[in-house]
């Protein structure tokens, strides 16, 4: 099991609406995090920041590949089209990034 964290922006006008389509996210989108190993998948809200922080615990053994699928998926990606407008990157994001990925730099169980 590998912990991955990632961060982005989220756009002040959008705030509502992400709240409300994230309380209820579709099942077919559910079901292809799980099918790709995403475990314990959360995604915390500061405001007035507005920055998205994202937690998840991956299972599987190849994440590029498990990434890879879940983006050809046709059900997520009608979902990303309806929560990337809302979004703002960072700009300090690495090439091929939406979210911006973190390092872990402590855990405690």
């Amino acid at each position: 099991m590998k912990r991955m964290a990632m961060v982005l922006g989220l756009k002040a006008d959008a705030v509502a609406d992400y709240r409300r389509i994230h309380a209820a996210v579709w099942p077919d989108v559910l079901a292809m995090i799980t099918a790709c190993g995403i475990r314990n998948y959360s995604i915390y809200l500061k405001e007035p920041e507005n920055m998205l922080f994202g937690y998840w615990e991956y299972h599987g053994t190849d994440f590029d590949a498990d990434a890879a699928r879940m983006a050809a998926d046709p059900k997520t990606q009608e979902w990303w089209a309806i929560c990337m407008p809302m979004q703002a990157p960072l700009d300090t994001r690495k090439e091929g990034e939406w979210w911006a990925m973190m390092d872990e730099v402590f855990h405690h169980d």
